[in-house]
């Protein structure tokens, strides 16, 4: 495999360079740790970008550079005596079989709950303070958009304090980093993820002006464009009006997946270079769903990722709700200017998103190709959001029901998409929270009928899933209920934090009668 020079790493990190404390590990280690992802020390990328070096990272380089000229070096035996390796989350987590689903999920917070970090030098975790939930398997560290779903869970169960942490962690990380990144890890800091931070405070007791500053900080990430033109993550359309995309300022291989991205960008699609190509690939990151055939210029190539010429229908719904959460929190203030600001800002994206998203022949809201200036023409459970936020009008949302049961209901709930790419945010994979999303979506306008039909359908296929392997996992294969998820960059994780958030949510609106059974 083709590496990258380290000084071509040098000049790609310059523009985005950090403080001394939050570099990265391939900015720590230059050289080394390029030589150990290319030589496949450990099979998945991510391990060695969250191993714990033993010295400081000064003293691990020059070992290096003296004993890698030495006959007898071995490069495994010098990362083993120099690095503390990583175990996945709850390693040593053994299920009581005689626990029901719910109990199990219970037992589990515990497990996967991380008590305030310490700082260690030279190691990627970026220390939060207070205690969080991580996923599981080899997300040993919190998610932004996640842990809204674990939260949901949390709630279920009445456990209002460490919802209270994850938030004070999210604001913590806005007023020190001035977003929240994706994960907290230093690889991360150049990227977010889906804005669930407004969403979150409704799970929360305080009004929503208490945290008007991180809000407003938030807000400013996403729509910060240097120019009157489309910059970074804002998008400016024909008609002058605002959207959002997805931008990740990186311009080099992701850490946690660094032989994947390298060996992506071998063969570019349409001769692009290799930094636009790890660009796209960190961007698709940012998503969410790294990766889908929504990011595909050809539907099904991961080669032909075009993340940053799309308008996500999902992520501007969002920023809708992040709007209409800024304008009440400047009301509460007595702000009534900037609270009127806001909620046109809002209006104008939800016109907008009917304007260019909505394709009336389909009945589906579909993402948009601003350079092409025109629909991608790929349907994904994404479409869902405009329901979920009460964007969509009731006209629409019938119209949608024909195209969420013949084209993304299955026997086990819903696929991401009706596509097969091989991808693990396409078919036959389904997720929690697209099916939280959808059932939430579906009661706002309703389709009693349909949201309880698949969350009947989610629901079985994740205990029976449980009972017989003792686990939930990330993601569901929901069109073949006899086979586990898959696709991607990795083997299905256990845990798992958002489902099970979304199904304790769930079974408790089974058992309350707020969800109908087929």
């Amino acid at each position: 495999m083709r590496t990258i020079p380290v000084i071509c790493l040098i000049v790609l990190f310059a523009a985005c360079r950090p403080t001394a404390k939050e570099e990265s590990p391939v900015q720590l280690f230059p050289g080394l740790f390029e030589d150990v992802q290319s030589a496949h020390i450990f099979p998945d990328s991510k391990t060695f970008a969250d191993a714990i070096p033993k010295k400081t990272p000064g003293e691990i380089m020059t070992s290096y550079r003296r004993q890698k000229q030495q006959s007898s070096f071995q490069l495994a035996d010098f990362v083993n005596d120099h690095f503390t390796i990583p175990v996945p989350a709850a390693a040593n987590y053994v299920t009581d079989t005689t626990q029901d689903v719910s109990a199990h999920i219970r037992s589990l917070w515990k497990v996967l709950q991380r008590t305030p970090d310490k700082q260690e030098t030279g190691g990627s975790l970026i220390p939060l303070p207070h205690p969080y939930i991580v996923p599981g398997g080899r997300f040993r560290e919190v998610y932004y958009w996640d842990s809204y779903f674990t939260m949901l869970g949390l709630k279920e169960d009445g456990d209002t304090a460490q919802i209270d942490n994850i938030i004070q962690n999210f604001v913590w990380l806005i007023e020190n980093h001035g977003s929240i990144p994706n994960g907290n890890r230093t690889y991360y800091l150049t990227r977010s993820q889906p804005p669930f931070f407004s969403l979150m405070l409704e799970l929360d007791n305080r009004p929503v002006s208490f945290y008007l500053d991180a809000l407003q900080k938030e807000y400013d990430f996403w729509m910060h464009s240097a120019q009157k033109e489309t910059d970074e993550h804002v998008v400016y359309l024909p008609d002058g009006h605002r959207l959002n995309r997805y931008f990740d300022k990186g311009t080099w291989p992701r850490e946690e997946a660094w032989t994947e991205d390298i060996q992506t960008a071998q063969r570019p699609f349409n001769n692009k270079s290799k930094e636009t190509v790890y660009r796209e690939l960190r961007s698709g990151a940012e998503t969410g769903w790294d990766f889908s055939s929504r990011w595909f210029e050809d539907g099904h190539s991961l080669k032909t990722i075009h993340v940053t010429d799309i308008v996500p229908v999902d992520l501007n719904c969002l920023m809708y709700h992040l709007e209409m959460t800024l304008a009440a929190a400047y009301r509460e203030k007595g702000n009534t200017s900037k609270a009127a600001e806001f909620e046109k800002a809002a209006k104008q994206r939800a016109d907008d998103i009917i304007k260019y998203c909505w394709d009336d022949n389909k009945g589906w809201f579909m993402d948009y190709d601003f350079r092409k200036n025109a629909q991608t023409g790929i349907p994904s459970l994404a479409g869902i959001y405009p329901l979920f936020f009460g964007i969509a009008s009731q006209a629409q949302a019938d119209k949608m029901m024909r195209e969420l049961q013949e084209e993304f209901l299955q026997p086990g709930g819903l696929v991401a998409t009706p596509i097969e790419t091989g991808q693990q945010w396409d078919a036959p994979n389904g997720w929690a929270p697209l099916h939280w999303m959808a059932i939430a979506g579906l009661l706002k306008y309703n389709k009693d009928s349909l949201a309880g039909e698949i969350a009947s359908r989610w629901s079985h296929l994740n205990i029976k899933t449980f009972r017989a392997t003792g686990k939930l996992l990330e993601k569901y294969n929901v069109v073949d209920t006899t086979l586990a998820g898959g696709g991607g960059e990795y083997p299905n994780q256990d845990g798992f934090g958002w489902t099970n958030g979304v199904l304790l949510k769930i079974l408790h609106m089974q058992e309350r009668g707020e969800l109908k059974y087929p």
